[in-house]
């Protein structure tokens, strides 16, 4: 049974999610992602397949659909 680490809920949804990866100090976003979303906070749960197949692409097993621009903010105070 799932068990939310941010919040302690229970209930799941399954989606598609993006995220970003920082590899090698440059940001990779790979979208379409399988995912087991917690339906309380939003927080997304990978499989270990759908980890190491995200591991397998970013590391040179599959080459990018596309590249966009990126600006960058620091956050200073």
């Amino acid at each position: 049974m799932f068990h939310c680490h941010v919040c302690g809920k229970t209930e799941t949804r399954q989606e598609l999610v993006s995220e970003v990866f920082d590899i090698d100090g440059k940001p990779v976003r790979v979208e379409a992602i399988p995912a087991t979303v917690c339906a309380n906070c939003g927080e997304a749960v990978f499989s270990r397949e759908a980890t190491e197949r995200v591991r397998r692409m970013v590391h040179g097993e599959a080459k990018p659909v596309k590249s966009v621009q990126m600006d960058v903010f620091a956050y200073t105070t």
